[in-house]
């Protein structure tokens, strides 16, 4: 467990990035900020590029529509970070899956509940399948301000189970959770398999320019207690700890969502520089080993609705997280119907805060 004051093997502070510097556990004057989902629907630009693509997958595998997705709230918001523009089940499908966007729908996938179906996936073309991403960060990384930082991201290992396993989103994970329960080998076997994927493109992230990543576990709030740390905390330690040993200085966030009770123990046990957390959670009451980050964690309705109720909540998350490290963001992603200007505004909060 971390205890204590912060490692001296801390890297040294990287003095253009400020996203970097609390990261690495040196607060700034004002924190950075930048948005899960701060790339997506909500924005007439994105819609027209993404009217160009003829499906999600290819929307993401195409380098020249992903990299000017990746930079558009760069250039209208002034965020201190850029995230990839991707998405989590790209590592599914270049493991051979099918997977497919369904308009008004979602994700669907063919499910993978047994011995055989887990056999079926193949590492053949899982590199190739992804290189469009590696030239997207190469891409973005040559465009981006030098004070902005660029985040590589990938789907923490239940989460991308659940769909693998579940064949679509937005279900209770019934089945998964069975899984689990009951055929525990099997679940290991699916975790496994995604562990080791999600290790290789996140290196291959880095190596294309990635300056920090981020592992969303976005259904780690479904996983019973007493899995919990089969299923989110190992997993997560093996890729921290696989990515740390080649790559000691590139910051990890850890976003457990919906964790409650467990994010202090996911922080101490995982290895991640920094806790995203979500709004169902006090982020002053989110009690953090020394030397974590944390980021988080404006209620996405508030940046909805905008006006007085969201200036006040910003203002007072900013105040209460003064002098400590810590990144301004929402406690999940933009909501589809947000307008831009409220996004605009929350960046100005945030900016004038120093």
């Amino acid at each position: 467990m971390r205890t204590g004051t912060p490692s001296p093997q801390k890297p040294a502070r990287n003095l253009m990035k400020p996203l970097l510097q609390n990261l690495q556990g040196h607060a700034t004057a004002r924190p950075p900020v930048w948005l899960m989902r701060q790339a997506g629907r909500y924005l007439p630009e994105y819609r027209a590029l993404r009217a160009k693509a003829k499906n999600f997958i290819a929307f993401c595998l195409d380098p020249e529509l992903a990299t000017e997705v990746t930079l558009q709230p760069v250039r209208r918001f002034g965020m201190d970070a850029a995230i990839l523009f991707a998405d989590i089940l790209l590592v599914p499908h270049a493991l051979g899956q099918s997977v497919a966007f369904v308009e008004n729908e979602g994700p669907k996938l063919d499910p993978i509940r047994n011995a055989a179906a887990l056999a079926q996936l193949s590492d053949a073309r899982f590199a190739e399948t992804l290189s469009p991403v590696m030239q997207t960060i190469k891409r973005v990384r040559a465009a981006l301000p030098d004070t902005v930082a660029l985040i590589g991201f990938a789907g923490a290992p239940w989460t991308v189970a659940t769909y693998m396993i579940e064949g679509e989103g937005g279900t209770d994970y019934e089945r998964t959770r069975a899984m689990a329960w009951s055929e525990p080998a099997l679940f290991s076997a699916v975790i496994d398999r995604i562990t080791a994927a999600t290790i290789s493109y996140l290196m291959a992230q880095i190596e294309a320019g990635a300056e920090a990543l981020q592992l969303f576990d976005s259904w780690a709030g479904a996983v019973p207690a007493p899995l919990f740390d089969t299923a989110v905390i190992e997993p997560t330690k093996r890729i921290v700890s696989a990515l740390k040993a080649k790559h000691p200085a590139i910051p990890i966030i850890g976003f457990p969502r919906a964790a409650g009770s467990h994010v202090a123990r996911y922080a101490a046990l995982t290895g991640v520089d920094a806790v995203g957390i979500d709004h169902m959670t006090d982020l002053t009451a989110a009690v953090m080993p020394d030397g974590i980050a944390v980021q988080g964690n404006l209620d996405p309705v508030l940046l909805l609705h905008g006006g007085a109720a969201m200036e006040r909540e910003v203002r007072g998350l900013v105040a209460a997280m003064a002098g400590k490290p810590f990144v301004f963001n929402l406690g999940h992603g933009v909501m589809q119907p947000t307008p831009p200007e409220h996004v605009a505004r929350l960046v100005a909060l945030v900016k004038g805060a120093a």
